[in-house]
């Protein structure tokens, strides 16, 4: 089964006259043979230049939290920019939005941003200025966007770079970082109580925060321990720690008040993108009033020309109604968990060690093992080879998951029962395929 790419890459091959690698995000190259150029959604679906049409996993790396070109939303959007975009001024709609991820979420204040890495980076602003310190946790194989402050032992990291568990090291994933802000950030392993404990007693005084991802977007979706996310809430309690839940990829999609409402542990500060507008720009940080009262004039500086944009805010507006109104996330989760049964059953036939982890709206195949993750180091133990064959037989015919397993199979409200039905046909041919040529 070969598809016709001739148009897909005759518009690469343009792209790469003018662009660096022929896209505007390094994540989105995938070589020159491989890398897509897709025209169109609808949807579960997706087209490229050529017309082959996938069934949607990658849902642009989780925005997409309804379908592709949503009506409801794209007529709201539609009908708000016949008025303007952009004012320079507060708008009707900003209100409404910061009123709904309040409520939703539980936060008090609530300011709008643009992306996952514009909040998360104004977060940690927010944070230094509230407790005074300057230093602060993250977890190995945790993305928080692209800022300098955060590009350290992120899931490109490899594994045998890390260095101990007693002694982990900041692996920096990209030149151009100044070498100074290496020491500003400290990675320890995802889950590991004792080395948590034992760095916060020690750094207490330096740390202003603690960023965590609630579960691990960008390796498979591996879970917290039971425990592990209250612990956290502790020590930063008892520290005066400003506890910071990156729920760019989580927020509205695993319950409509995202993690904190699922896992029930309260951050002081949350950030929120991707399902908050289903796949039109938007972000938030929302958290405690006395935390978000240091920003203003004189205090903590956050701003932007585009926060709270029409096209933004009249997204999110319909997006967090529709979830608020509907039983979204629910029907998310009963059909997600139809497909992780599934592809846990099949590959059982086959004979193929695997652990399906996460959450049905989010969730990971590892293959090779099926000794369950429980933080990067422990992922990195998987067959990435053998799924990423499994995944280009996928995508060959029709089905469209990310080809790294450290990236997630996201689920949306418009994969309905015979999209998955029709996934699992598709993936059983695949294994099948990929055990046959092996």
């Amino acid at each position: 089964m070969t598809r016709n790419l001739t148009q897909t890459h005759a518009l690469f091959q343009k792209a790469k006259q003018f662009i660096p690698y022929g896209v505007n995000s390094n994540f989105r190259y995938w070589g020159d043979e491989d890398t897509l150029v897709v025209t169109r959604g609808e949807g579960a679906y997706i087209w490229d230049a050529d017309e082959n049409r996938y069934i949607d996993y990658r849902l642009a790396f989780g925005p997409i939290i309804l379908g592709h070109g949503y009506p409801p939303v794209v007529e709201r959007v539609a009908e708000a920019i016949r008025d303007g975009t952009l004012f320079a001024w507060t708008v009707p709609l900003e209100i409404r939005v910061a009123e709904r991820v309040a409520r939703m979420t539980g936060a008090d204040k609530v300011r709008l941003g643009n992306t996952g890495t514009e909040v998360t980076m104004h977060a940690l602003r927010i944070a230094r200025g509230y407790t005074g310190r300057e230093r602060f946790i993250k977890f190995e194989g945790q993305y928080h966007g692209m800022h300098d402050y955060v590009l350290f032992s992120t899931a490109g990291a490899p594994v045998g770079s890390l260095g101990s568990r007693r002694s982990p090291i900041n692996v920096q994933m990209s030149s151009g970082i100044p070498e100074g802000i290496r020491h500003y950030v400290i990675n320890l392993p995802f889950n590991d109580f004792e080395r948590l404990e034992e760095t916060v007693e020690a750094h207490w005084h330096e740390l202003a925060a603690i960023m965590v991802e609630p579960l691990l977007g960008n390796a498979a979706g591996i879970l917290p321990q039971p425990g592990w996310l209250e612990k956290i809430r502790e020590l930063c309690d008892r520290y005066g720690i400003v506890l910071i839940f990156d729920e760019v990829k989580t927020g509205f999609r695993i319950a409509n008040g995202g993690a904190q409402e699922y896992f029930g542990v309260q951050a002081d500060l949350a950030t929120y993108a991707k399902a908050m507008g289903n796949g039109f720009p938007i972000a938030a940080i929302g958290g405690k009033e006395e935390v978000m009262e240091v920003i203003g004039y004189g205090k903590v500086a956050h701003g932007g020309t585009y926060t709270g944009n029409i096209v933004g805010v009249a997204a999110a507006d319909a997006t967090l109604e529709i979830l608020e109104t509907q039983p979204i996330i629910e029907t998310i989760f009963q059909r997600g968990q139809q497909l992780m049964d599934g592809i846990g059953e099949i590959l059982t036939r086959a004979g193929i060690p695997h652990c399906v982890i996460g959450l049905p709206p989010i969730f990971g195949l590892i293959l090779g093992t099926d000794e369950e993750p429980t933080d990067f180091r422990d992922y990195c133990g998987g067959d990435d080879e053998l799924y990423e064959r499994l995944a280009m037989a996928l995508i060959e015919r029709g089905v469209m998951p990310d080809g790294d397993g450290r990236e997630p199979w996201f689920l949306c409200y418009s994969h309905d029962e015979e999209v998955i039905a029709d996934t699992l046909t598709v993936f059983e041919e695949a294994v099948k395929t990929v055990k046959r040529d092996a």
